[in-house]
């Protein structure tokens, strides 16, 4: 792979080896394309984490295992007036 750079991103590469970061032009150059895959890498496992905590509520919802809105609801305001009362 041949790839082009700017004078300028050169120069920053030639810093950060210069400096010690880093021994080679090619580290820093990996290091570069690493964080800027890490978000979509991130974002993939946020996504099936999600998917497979949504699959498991469909699969509660199908085994009849649901709650009622609101006696959710009312149950956790309660909780909540409970610890208030006490602090």
């Amino acid at each position: 792979m041949n790839v082009s750079l700017t004078p300028e991103l050169e120069r920053l590469i030639a810093e950060r080896v210069d400096s010690g970061m880093y021994t080679t032009a090619s580290e820093v150059v990996r290091e570069a394309l690493r964080l800027l895959f890490e978000p979509d890498e991130v974002r993939k496992r946020l996504i099936a984490k999600l998917n497979a905590e949504l699959q498991e509520g469909l699969d509660e919802l199908e085994r009849g295992e649901v709650v009622d809105g609101d006696e959710a609801y009312r149950q956790v305001t309660e909780t909540i007036e409970r610890h208030r009362r006490k602090t």
